[in-house]
Formats: structure tokens, C-alpha cells, sequence
């Protein structure tokens, strides 16, 4: 398994699906422990959303939920395969994303 480390890694939202909330303003904030991943997320509409996800070799299986601005509480599941861009910094790319490269 590669070695990945999500410790006080932060994301920001490139690119969401139609109906996802989150957006570039949107700060997710990473923690990690072996291949428990968890995250802290608010910002661009989001009020505060929380993450835990498993790490399994290159990718990472998420359940997530969150508080909209507008106060709509939202929940769902994805799977994103982790890599590295140009630069070096860490990339999660949704699976139906990743598949489309």
C-alpha cells in the first residue's frame, strides 16, 4: 500500500458533481490515523460537514455529512482514488472522474 499521510492536509473543492453543495470556498480539513481518514469541512454554503472514510490501497471509501448555510442537512457516500499532480500535492479525484482521465 503506498504510504499516504492526510494529517492536517487541506482540500479544496475543483470540481463537484449537479447537485454536491461543496465548491471551490469550501476548506476540508484531513486527519488520519493508519487507515481510519477523517475530515472537517465548512465554507462556500457549507455550515460544517463532517468525513470518515477508510483508506484501502490507493483510494479512499467516504461517508460524509454536513449543515448548509440554508440549513439543509445532507449525507452520502463516495469513493475517490488518491494521486499526485505535477507538483507533487495530493489529488482525490471522485471514481467516476478518475475513470474518465
Amino acid at each position: 500500500m503506498p504510504n499516504f499521510d492526510f494529517n492536517n492536509k487541506q482540500f479544496s473543492t475543483k470540481k463537484n458533481s449537479s447537485g454536491g453543495q461543496a465548491n471551490e470556498e469550501t476548506v476540508f480539513t484531513y486527519q488520519q490515523d493508519g487507515d481510519l481518514v477523517t475530515a472537517d469541512y465548512a465554507g462556500g454554503g457549507i455550515r460544517h460537514g463532517k468525513i470518515i472514510a477508510r483508506l484501502k490501497d490507493d483510494s479512499l471509501d467516504m461517508l460524509y455529512q454536513c449543515l448548509t448555510d440554508d440549513g439543509q442537512l445532507k449525507a452520502g457516500k463516495a469513493l475517490a482514488i488518491i494521486s499526485f499532480d505535477d507538483t507533487g500535492k495530493m489529488v482525490l479525484s471522485p471514481v467516476s472522474q478518475a475513470l474518465n482521465k
